[in-house]
């Protein structure tokens, strides 16, 4: 093997260490349990992985261009919160809206992701127009958000879902659960903004140089808006999602995943330093995530402990991401 091609190596396996170390950790985990490597099992990680996806592809668009969204677990509980008051059985002792009947359901999904939308143009414009820095302007979304949930709900949990609502979560098509399909549509959506319009190359070419996209003719500041709306509808969808498979939420549903949803594009490819990443790096993010945790699970780690290993992973994958860009530069 020449010296070359020994770098190359060398270069892909430090690159790509985590996910070749969680791999590793799979098949052992899988050789050493007897249902691990089960087709209800793999169900399971694909459903849980649904809802995370949706985010993870939200944030991925923030991060190409350079930002963050930190307001993303805030806006999945608010989508929760809203979906679940307006999707609350009639005979429920606790419904939220006592006279109102449920809504249909895909119509709540819709006003979820409009609601949301509003909330990330607010702070694509602040973004955009005020040169606010994507942290401080999502970090302080994130306590709007949260404070308007709290007002709205009371901090009251809600239940009692109608049954067509919790179906989002139950219900099979060609033996595929609807949220995965729900997923693999956003996914299938995402990939062809990302690659087949104009607003996705202009993404790329903001989060490469901003500056210099601006100087080429680049609508910079409506193109920054409409990232950060399409993000925070996709934060709806997935609290919608998630208010499905629990059957109730609480104004702390979805706290702290923008976190993992950032490390998880991150570990796929995502650049956080922006110009870079794909739907398929969102998807391998998430994958990785999702199969750490239920491998810990079935190795028996203690559930506190494996806070500190997802810990890990976020420190070495983002360490990783910087070194790919200090070698390019």
């Amino acid at each position: 093997m020449t010296k070359t091609k020994q770098q190359k190596l060398k270069d892909f396996i430090i690159n790509n260490g985590v996910i070749i170390v969680m791999f590793i950790l799979v098949i052992y985990t899988g050789l050493t349990s007897s249902n691990f490597f089960t087709t209800g099992n793999l169900m399971n990680i694909l459903m849980n992985m649904s809802s995370r996806l949706v985010i993870a592809l939200g944030i991925a668009g923030c991060v190409i261009t350079g930002g963050c969204d930190l307001s993303a677990g805030r806006m999945i509980g608010f989508g929760a919160c809203i979906a679940g008051t307006l999707l609350q059985r009639m005979d429920y002792s606790g419904k939220f809206f006592p006279d109102m009947e449920p809504m249909n359901v895909f119509l709540v999904a819709l006003i979820v992701m409009l609601i949301c939308s509003v909330f990330g143009a607010i702070t694509g414009f602040f973004i955009a127009y005020l040169s606010v820095p994507p942290f401080i302007s999502t970090l302080a979304m994130m306590e709007i958000v949260y404070g308007i949930n709290m007002i709205y709900t009371n901090a009251t949990p809600l239940g009692g879902y109608v049954k067509e609502y919790t179906n989002v979560a139950g219900g099979k098509f060609l033996g595929i659960n609807y949220l995965i399909w729900i997923a693999l549509i956003v996914a299938a959506i995402t990939w062809f903004i990302f690659n087949m319009t104009r607003h996705g190359k202009y993404m790329y070419a903001i989060g490469g140089n901003a500056q210099a996209a601006e100087v080429a003719g680049v609508p910079v500041k409506k193109n920054l808006i409409l990232v950060y709306m399409k993000a925070a509808a996709m934060y709806g969808l997935a609290g919608f999602m998630l208010g499905a498979k629990a059957g109730g939420v609480s104004v702390q549903t979805g706290y702290g995943y923008e976190m993992e949803a950032i490390a998880a594009c991150t570990i796929g490819g995502v650049s956080v330093t922006g110009g870079r990443g794909k739907v398929s790096s969102a998807f391998i993010g998430v994958a990785v995530f999702e199969l750490l945790k239920v491998a810990l699970q079935y190795l028996g780690v203690d559930a506190n402990a494996q806070f500190i290993a997802i810990g890990v992973v976020i420190y070495v994958a983002i360490s990783l991401d910087i070194r790919k860009y200090v070698a390019k530069k």
